[in-house]
């Protein structure tokens, strides 16, 4: 784990912000689902990826399984029209 220097209060609500910084080193985008966990006394926050989702877009919509993989029908669309 890498030690940022960044410290944030939590808000009444128990919320806390993420440095425009932190969130661009990390690729996170604006309302990007994140998953929460915690190991002994810490909280670790990851962007959250569902089992079963496109590969090429995220999306969790219309997904088929190719091979490992998973593919929304609409990026598979796209994919097969560009051929």
């Amino acid at each position: 784990m890498k030690n940022t220097g960044i410290v944030r209060k939590l808000d009444s609500l128990g919320r806390i912000t993420l440095p425009i910084e932190t969130r661009r080193t990390l690729g996170l985008k604006e309302r990007e689902p994140l998953e929460m966990y915690t190991e002994g006394d810490t909280i670790c926050l990851r962007a959250y990826k569902p089992e079963k989702a496109c590969a090429h877009c995220g999306s969790i919509d219309e997904v088929v399984t190719v091979g490992e993989g998973h593919i929304c029908k609409q990026c598979l669309d796209k994919f097969n029209k560009s051929l």
